[in-house]
């Protein structure tokens, strides 16, 4: 996967790579339609569930020994066909059937980039679509693991609704490093991380 840098004979269309980030841009913007659902009125981008996702799997890869930037790679890629397609909740995709349009969406994205990078990410794609590999499987459990975060984090917040998507995610798991993080999520309150942290100095203020 670390490949060094293009060759210099290689044409590169910078027009198409600027057209690329741009639209990797639209990620921020695009929500994450299920947890309207359940209630949550100003719900979590696209990019904020990707960005998390990646610093999950990357941490899993390390804990089950498989090859980290990989699975980092394959948790970044995996949800950016919704720059064009926004996210579906799942009583949308009762009435929709979107895995072809999904897959062309991230194929012609990455079809933009230089063919050195193209050729190494689309193999990537099929891998995960797959779950070929401990990489693939790997993401897709980092992939559930943010979304259970993210509905504890909710349902602190007071949205019990999300409860639901708590336990279909914890049973979705297959690695064992993804199911023994998830019981200790399940364990520790989300306000913990910052518990203890704040200097006495500023008890009087914030």
């Amino acid at each position: 996967l670390a490949q060094p840098a293009l060759r210099k004979e290689s044409t590169v269309d910078m027009k198409d790579i600027a057209t690329f980030l741009y639209e990797m841009g639209q990620l921020k913007r695009v929500r994450r339609s299920g947890w309207w659902i359940a209630g949550v009125d100003h719900p979590e981008s696209v990019a904020e569930h990707e960005f998390r996702v990646a610093i999950i799997g990357y941490v899993l890869a390390y804990l089950e020994g498989a090859n980290p930037m990989k699975t980092v790679m394959m948790c970044l890629l995996h949800d950016t066909h919704e720059a064009r397609l926004n996210d579906p909740h799942r009583v949308a995709r009762n009435y929709l059937s979107g895995t072809e349009a999904e897959q062309r969406a991230l194929r012609e994205q990455i079809s933009r980039l230089p063919k050195e990078i193209s050729n190494e990410l689309l193999p990537l794609i099929s891998e995960f679509e797959e779950r070929k590999s401990v990489e693939a499987r790997l993401a897709r459990d980092a992939d559930l693991l943010e979304c259970l975060i993210q509905a504890r984090e909710y349902q602190a917040q007071g949205y019990e609704d999300t409860l639901e998507w708590i336990e279909s995610c914890r049973v979705a798991l297959a690695t064992d490093s993804a199911k023994a993080i998830a019981e200790e999520c399940l364990r520790v309150k989300p306000s913990e991380w910052w518990q203890g942290l704040k200097s006495t100095k500023s008890t009087n203020s914030a």
